[in-house]
């Protein structure tokens, strides 16, 4: 005689559940990348205020040293670094070396051109970046766009500030390698990217004080210049970098690249509203040519096997693919 046993029912799968992820991934990444384009020039239009009372390079240490201040004391990254591996660290201290010279060049070069001017050329690695491995008309004609943009700019410029083109340039590449180090970082799952920035804004601290920090000396002694180097600090390195990791989370490097268009738009902006640079016909049609490269720039459709190939070469080799729609069974 046969005994049927019961087996009770599996319990039923949640419906309609909301899901628990992180409140900050609710939000769409574009917006987190238009709040760092605005941040991203914001502050240095207020460091450019600030050159009167401080040395440039003052001003950069200042914003740095802020940075990382506020970084370590919200994050406190070490413990998340002290479980990274060998790559991992070598990663954050590369991001951290290119942060310091970077954001020196940067300074550097505003203090002789208009901020849109700086931003113009700033762009013009990343469209490079953008258009890698994309060989087709429309990207060589988005590339030309860009190049002729930035060409208008710097002749321009070129005659009266030579150097300040060239550290423009230099803050450039520069610029570029930040887009694919932090897209680097957001993306390591080994450290978080908000960790992973607090991390190399420490790093970029100790990089930079050498190089800058006897011209952030007479700061120390005025409160006004102290205080309005961290709010500096804060708009120009905190505010903006955390939006990018939260963005180049969830975005393409490509897709990243692309959006940065916005910012020659930006930049020009503020130096009008917050500098009075106003820019000249030359240089708003240079700066347009800039952004239209990147506009019609478009990413190359993955590469995808058409329709029915796998079947049809399975029956060129007398066998039976074997994927997602037939299955061997037993």
């Amino acid at each position: 005689m046969t005994t049927i046993r019961s087996v009770p029912a599996p319990a039923p799968a949640p419906t309609s559940a909301p899901a628990r992820g992180n409140a900050l991934d609710r939000v769409p990444p574009h917006v987190y990348f238009v709040g760092s384009a605005v941040f991203h020039y914001l502050g240095p239009a207020f460091a450019v205020l600030l050159f009167a009372r401080v040395d440039v390079l003052g001003v950069a240490w200042l914003r740095i040293a802020a940075a990382a201040v506020v970084l370590g004391l919200w994050r406190r990254p070490w413990r998340a670094v002290a479980r990274l591996g060998a790559d991992g660290r070598r990663l954050l201290a590369a991001w951290g070396a290119v942060l310091a010279v970077m954001n020196c060049c940067f300074y550097l070069a505003i203090d002789r051109l208009p901020l849109g001017t700086v931003a113009a050329i700033e762009f013009l690695p990343v469209i490079v970046l953008a258009a890698i491995g994309a060989r087709t008309a429309r990207n060589l004609a988005a590339i030309a766009l860009a190049v002729g943009g930035v060409y208008l700019l710097t002749d321009v410029r070129l005659a009266g500030e030579p150097l300040g083109v060239a550290l423009a340039f230099a803050n450039a590449v520069l610029f570029a390698a930040y887009i694919v180090l932090a897209h680097r970082v957001a993306r390591n799952g080994a450290i978080g990217g908000i960790d992973g920035l607090a991390a190399s804004m420490l790093v970029a601290a100790v990089v930079v004080t050498p190089l800058s920090a006897c011209a952030a000396v007479p700061a120390l002694g005025d409160p006004v210049a102290l205080l309005a180097g961290v709010g500096v600090g804060i708009c120009s390195s905190v505010i903006p970098y955390v939006l990018d990791q939260l963005a180049m989370r969830r975005l393409p490097r490509a897709t990243y690249a692309l959006m940065v268009s916005l910012l020659p738009a930006t930049a020009t902006v503020i130096g009008v509203v917050v500098l009075a640079q106003i820019p000249t016909a030359t240089e708003v049609a240079a700066v347009g040519l800039v952004i239209a490269g990147v506009a019609i720039h478009r990413e190359p459709p993955a590469a995808v096997a058409p329709a029915g190939a796998a079947e049809r070469a399975a029956a060129r080799r007398g066998g039976t693919p074997v994927g997602p729609r037939r299955r061997r069974t037993t």
